[in-house]
């Protein structure tokens, strides 16, 4: 049956392939976008089933007026995809709080507010999906994404969270957390830190010089990645986490055998506080 979505951040990337297959596929989009230019380049999708808002997700104070209108334009939403985001890349000693404050109010203080504007829809009509857009990098970590890793990390969090809230009401929520795709967000969309301590030198420069380097040549093909979000959207009964890519599965398989090692060695200290 058809569907009508609601996808943040329309312009690039998932957000994109996964519009496009959702219109290919017959359903309806309402899709976020920064300006006016965006908002008539995706409304000309399709001249019945594409719909454009203009909305920057930090805006928290815009966003249930963006969300009544959308339902009122195009019908009652069935998925919402928070898929808006962007990466943050810097040693931590180099970047700055504000550096951490702005990915954490795009990342997960944005996701929430359109999360918090759609609950109560949800809620009261017994049914819908909501899809948050993490990463690999909500499970595992490495030396330069710590204001990114910390900001998926939290919406898986939030997302297993309010997946057993809403489930009484036959609302389910699914973080999809993908490996590397051949998106934009290693190339324009990352923003970086600028390099000031030269202790990091060895352990981060050739990881900063390789992944600009795989900008664009990532194993992972956004239309596949659509195509698989809308299996997802088929699913009466869809996981709390999904991953997408060969990738994050090897990497998050390893990252949970380290930790049932670790969880194991330091079991004795662990039951020690016991009583």
């Amino acid at each position: 049956m058809p569907k009508t979505l609601f996808i943040t951040g329309v312009s690039s990337g998932f957000g994109r392939a996964l519009a496009a297959a959702a219109l290919a596929a017959g359903h309806t989009v309402i899709g976020t976008v920064r300006n006016a230019h965006a908002r008539a380049a995706f409304i000309g999708l399709h001249a019945e089933r594409a719909h454009a808002h203009v909305l920057d997700v930090t805006d928290f104070d815009a966003i249930p007026d963006v969300v009544a209108r959308a339902e009122a334009a195009a019908g009652p939403v069935d998925v919402l995809v928070n898929n808006a985001g962007y990466g943050h890349e810097g040693i931590l000693e180099e970047s700055s709080l504000d550096d951490m404050r702005h990915q954490f109010d795009v990342n997960v203080f944005g996701a929430v507010a359109v999360m918090k504007a759609f609950v109560p829809l949800l809620r009261q009509r017994r049914r819908g999906h909501i899809i948050n857009i993490t990463s690999m990098g909500g499970f595992i970590t490495m030396p330069g994404i710590a204001y990114y890793a910390g900001s998926k990390f939290a919406l898986e969090g939030i997302s297993e969270t309010l997946g057993k809230e809403l489930r009484q009401f036959g609302v389910h929520v699914t973080a999809v957390a993908p490996g590397s795709f051949r998106t934009d967000w290693a190339g324009r969309s990352m923003v970086r830190a600028e390099r000031s301590i030269a202790d990091y030198d060895a352990l981060f420069d050739p990881i900063r010089t390789a992944r600009a380097a795989r900008s664009g040549k990532q194993p992972g093909d956004p239309a596949k990645a659509a195509q698989a979000i809308l299996t997802l959207v088929e699913s009466a009964e869809p996981p709390a986490h999904l991953l997408l890519g060969s990738d994050a599965l090897g990497l998050v398989r390893g990252k949970l055998a380290q930790m049932e090692q670790d969880i194991s060695a330091w079991e004795a200290l662990t039951r020690s506080t016991d009583g």
